[in-house]
């Protein structure tokens, strides 16, 4: 089997396994546009950022949903394969070990596509959503890419805790930070001492890069928000190489 093949075959196997989980699908996939159809359509009479709440909450449950399908997709999936043994037979196995990663990337990109296509769908009919053909690409781009800095965190957590706690972990982490950094309520509209708090969250520069294509974004320069998740990129991709040496050790050393 050529190197091609075996990267495509992974990505395809990662993408069918968890998609057939329906807990996965569920609450990665279906619970940002539920939220969109409950909370951006009912509220569509207002305003945020100087944009209708529709197209507003366009933005930022698009957000809410690509960190979801990065850290689920990535953290809880690396933790049970762990728990499972199953990360040392792939070790062993011929299969090139970037497969393994590049398959989880491509599984999260394609959910996080998935989801966004939904949401687009929705915004332009349901919700009146309209903007020029630009400004749509643009947010589906800024959307995609902000799924890379979250993969991160995931793979992290994947390497740092259990198969059983990872699900309950992740949640205590990612609901918080979606909420205080804005993508449920408009940020403007939390109160004062969440909104202080909201520029330490990654979360929120995510958000306010993504309501920067639309035209809606309520403070900081699209540099810094860049800056910022480059960071935090690094940062968690330097906890996961730990994480994966850790294992090794504890494997072969």
């Amino acid at each position: 089997m050529s190197q091609r093949r075996i990267y495509v075959t992974e990505a395809r196997h990662e993408f069918l396994k968890l998609i057939r989980i329906p807990i996965f699908a569920v609450s990665t996939i279906a619970l940002p546009v539920m939220f969109y159809l409950l909370f951006g359509v009912a509220f569509g009479g207002s305003e945020g950022g100087g944009v209708g709440a529709t197209t507003y909450m366009l933005a930022t449950y698009g957000t809410f949903g690509v960190i979801g399908a990065a850290l689920f997709g990535f953290g809880v999936s690396v933790a049970v394969e762990r728990g499972q043994g199953w990360m040392r037979l792939k070790r062993v196995s011929p299969m090139p070990p970037q497969a393994y990663f590049v398959g989880k990337v491509a599984m999260s990109t394609t959910v996080s596509a998935l989801i966004i296509g939904l949401l687009f769908v929705l915004g332009a009919s349901v919700g009146a959503v309209r903007l020029p053909a630009t400004e749509w690409m643009s947010l589906g781009l800024v959307l995609l890419l902000g799924a890379l800095p979250f993969s991160a965190m995931g793979l992290a957590f994947g390497y740092l805790v259990g198969p059983n706690s990872a699900p309950a972990m992740l949640n205590l982490i990612y609901l918080p930070m979606a909420f205080a950094s804005g993508l449920w309520i408009p940020i403007h509209q939390l109160p004062t001492f969440v909104q202080g708090i909201a520029p330490a969250l990654p979360p929120y520069h995510f958000a306010q890069l993504a309501l920067s294509t639309i035209g809606a974004a309520e403070s900081g320069s699209w540099a810094l928000h860049v800056v910022v998740l480059l960071a935090f990129t690094a940062f968690f991709l330097a906890v996961a190489a730990w994480g994966f040496r850790r294992d090794e050790g504890r494997t072969y050393g």
